[in-house]
């Protein structure tokens, strides 16, 4: 395991009772590197929304356990937010609510010369994500061929 993927799942662990606590879904946990400064991303979410003030709660509270902890060996900023529109599509409970819902995927290598490919979810299980386009024709995608899926935003 990758010291990024090992902070992600303890920064997870730790944090996703506050999360809970205070009322809301832990959505994604993501540390990564921008322009020479490490960030460390919490996403969470509720129904209706998340606003500052609910990121602004979380953070505040686990900032104590980020500074009593202390795993994480690289200086960073910590930040909390929601997953937005887009919102991608990472657990179980995910693909579960996103059924019939218009997704994107993007995938790692062309397939059929493209890489993004929107259609509606259809199924999906450990391995496989399966989409339906407009004309009722399928197509299936190896999980590890994807890159990102999400739910479409459309404008």
């Amino acid at each position: 395991m990758s010291r990024r993927e090992e902070y992600e799942q303890t920064t997870e662990r730790l944090i996703e009772p506050v999360v809970t606590e205070l009322g809301f879904e832990l959505v994604d946990v993501e540390y990564v590197k921008e322009g020479g400064t490490w960030y460390l991303r919490t996403y969470i979410d509720k129904p209706g929304g998340i606003t500052v003030d609910d990121c602004e709660a979380v953070s505040r509270r686990f900032s104590d356990i980020l500074d009593e902890k202390d795993y994480i060996e690289d200086a960073y900023v910590f930040e909390v937010s929601s997953p937005g529109l887009g919102r991608p599509l990472k657990k179980e409970k995910d693909f579960a609510r996103s059924i019939g819902r218009e997704v994107e995927i993007r995938t790692y290598r062309a397939i059929s010369h493209q890489k993004e490919f929107v259609g509606l979810l259809k199924a999906y299980d450990e391995n496989t994500v399966t989409i339906t386009y407009e004309d009722d024709t399928e197509q299936t995608f190896e999980r590890s061929e994807i890159a990102l899926i999400r739910l479409a935003l459309d404008f």
